[in-house]
């Protein structure tokens, strides 16, 4: 069996406060989208006693190979009695990692999708949630708003959007990142009923932000520059960063504005990995 273990995009992301607890979480309130760039996950039952877990591709060898997102989710099933079975799994890494896709999560919320099946349930979802990470229900919606940490509401229409990704080769850790937050946003009142067509999706988007990029850019100059850049090029609606960094995104008016951006942003920062995708 082989799975699309898709990657998502914060919209915008604003960070509200921080909660009490020993996880340290931070609310926060993020338009999300998943889009079509995805890891591959091969799956099969294997006899034997222990699990075979390879990844490869172009973000393989940047993975922990004992301590990862995937030895996590079997280990926590088994634990929860939904699978008793030994698998070989082996893992195409083609989203950047350490770069606010959710690569990691992802790739545990579609095993999980697979896994558990009829299983799959709130409880479970917060049981697993609490254990691997927040964004993990994400991806289990193709669109939305994540209006606190554990309420997702869904938008009244689908949105066909295009992206130009930018890579620059850096690597945040989300806990570093959200522990230099110092000052918190209010809470966004909204109204989805609204947001009907894709021209007020993208107008409401563009008066938005990410609260986390002013953070990455001043450890990261070059995040700014990228942002800016994007911004610049024909048919961009708006640019930012996803996440905690560090991928950099412009959302555009068609595929075509945003292959044309790629091949002149492309020439600028050749040696940075640089994609098109679009909403799933």
């Amino acid at each position: 069996m082989i799975l699309k273990s898709f990657s998502k995009i914060n919209l915008s992301l604003t960070v509200n406060k921080r909660l009490k607890g020993k996880n340290k979480l931070h609310n926060i309130q993020s338009y999300f989208c998943l889009i079509d760039l995805f890891d591959k996950i091969k799956i099969k039952k294997i006899t034997g006693k222990k699990d075979i877990i390879k990844f490869h591709g172009k973000f393989g060898k940047l993975i922990n190979k004992k301590d990862n997102s995937i030895v996590s989710v079997l280990n926590l099933l088994r634990k929860k009695n939904i699978i008793s079975d030994q698998y070989m799994i082996l893992i195409n890494k083609r989203i950047p990692v350490f770069a606010g896709m959710g690569g990691g999560t992802s790739n545990s919320a579609f095993l999980i999708k697979y896994l558990a099946k009829k299983k799959n349930n709130k409880l479970l979802l917060k049981y697993l949630g609490s254990k691997i990470g927040s964004d993990l229900k994400l991806f289990f919606y193709k669109q939305g708003f994540l209006s606190n940490l554990n309420t997702i509401n869904t938008l009244p229409k689908k949105h066909k959007l295009h992206f130009l990704l930018v890579y620059p080769n850096i690597k945040c850790s989300t806990k570093y990142i959200y522990s230099k937050v110092k000052i918190y946003s209010p809470k966004s009142k909204y109204n989805l009923k609204k947001l009907k067509t894709t021209s007020k999706f993208v107008k409401l988007l563009t008066s938005k932000h990410n609260d986390l990029q002013s953070i990455v850019e001043n450890k990261y100059p070059i995040i700014k520059k990228i942002i800016n850049d994007i911004s610049k090029r024909k048919g961009c609606y708006f640019s930012r960063m996803t996440g905690s960094g560090s991928v950099c995104y412009g959302v555009f008016k068609s595929k075509k504005s945003a292959k044309a951006a790629l091949n002149s942003i492309r020439s600028k920062y050749p040696n940075y990995w640089l994609s098109v995708a679009k909403t799933i």
